[in-house]
């Protein structure tokens, strides 16, 4: 898990542009993952979850770039979150 915070902007169905700050990465099952939280000054202040990650697939386009990507399967989702919570227990011992 990498210290340096890189930011990234996502957009909704809408077209909405939201900026997100990546909290980590890590590879689980030969799968590269990003965990991802909203940045501070783009946070909807009337959202409930307003701290709540977000958890995307890293995959690379034809050209080589990073896109990502949702995760539909929940035992996935499941997993890589294990192992992010995993990790940070690691870190903070």
């Amino acid at each position: 898990m990498s210290d340096e915070m890189d930011i990234i902007l996502l957009y909704d169905e809408d077209g909405n542009e939201s900026e997100f700050e990546v909290v980590a990465t890590l590879e689980v099952d030969e799968n590269e993952y990003a965990i991802l939280l909203p940045r501070d000054d783009t946070r909807d202040p009337e959202a409930e979850e307003a701290d709540e990650a977000y958890v995307l697939r890293i995959e690379q386009d034809e050209n080589g770039e990073d896109i990502f990507i949702g995760i539909d399967d929940e035992e996935e989702l499941n997993i890589v979150i294990e192992a992010y919570e995993e990790l940070v227990r690691e870190e903070s011992n």
